[in-house]
């Protein structure tokens, strides 16, 4: 589930276990094989919820430079 979750490399996790990739990569494939569902952790959810909001604060900037833009290019024009 680590590998899975983490947003980490295979590569990274394999040596933080102490195993070869090989290894992860086939408990990986059994994972997924066995149909259970993986749950993101806590850690991942609160990323995702700050990266949400963050993403929707710098659309409301983009468009607020977007409309400023196009306001001062009709002021320049005059």
């Amino acid at each position: 589930r680590l590998a899975l979750t983490s947003g980490r490399t295979r590569r990274e996790i394999a040596e933080d276990l102490g195993i070869g990739l090989s290894t992860l990569t086939r408990w990986v494939s059994d994972e997924r094989d066995s149909g259970a569902p993986v749950e993101p952790s806590s850690d991942v959810h609160a990323e995702l919820k700050r990266l949400r909001r963050e993403n929707a604060v710098l659309k409301q900037e983009r468009d607020i430079l977007k409309k400023a833009a196009a306001f001062f290019a009709k002021e320049t024009s005059r």
